[in-house]
């Protein structure tokens, strides 16, 4: 048994009758739940997006629960993403640290020692080292990068690992 076409509220007439008769009521339930910080225009506006997505489903009976039901929600829903928003807003960023200070000079000169030490590998070295280390990539995919051989990226990751430990050191 099909449904009579006054039932349909997929009508653009009685969608718009429903919206008409039910919006302003239901703002004003928002607003007086809830207040104006959680934009219940908005929220009204989505519930009966809500009821149009649905309305081969609801009858035009319980259009008006639907669109309380679903407004409500949205509004808890908005409500709680505030808390969590505001809980997120009062912690304090750490402004410390728990390394000594000793660690982070030390920490500063190994970084210098590295930036000279990649400084003075020759350009092939670099570009494959840092391809490889640093953006992750493959040997194969730096090979096919640089149109050379994978023993190639071999041999020059190789060497500028070699040349690194040596400088390392030496500095």
């Amino acid at each position: 048994m099909s449904k009579p076409l006054h039932n349909n509220i997929c009508e653009e007439r009685i969608f718009s009758s429903i919206f008409k008769k039910h919006s302003k009521d239901l703002y004003h339930f928002l607003y007086y739940k809830f207040g104006d910080s959680l934009n219940p225009k908005d929220k009204v506006q989505e519930a009966f997006i809500k009821l149009w997505q649905n309305c081969a489903k609801v009858s035009p009976e319980k259009a008006k629960s639907f669109v309380f039901t679903a407004a409500n929600n949205l509004m808890l829903n908005e409500a709680a993403h505030q808390k969590v928003v505001l809980k997120h807003q009062k912690t304090k960023p750490k402004t410390y640290t728990n390394e000594s200070p000793e660690f982070l000079m030390q920490e500063s000169e190994y970084n210098d020692k590295l930036q000279k030490a990649l400084a003075n590998l020759t350009d092939a070295q670099r570009t494959a080292f840092m391809m490889n280390r640093v953006e992750g990539k493959r040997f194969k995919e730096i090979a096919a990068l640089l149109n050379i051989s994978t023993k190639a990226v071999e041999k020059r990751i190789y060497g500028a690992l070699k040349k690194l430990r040596a400088d390392i050191k030496e500095l």
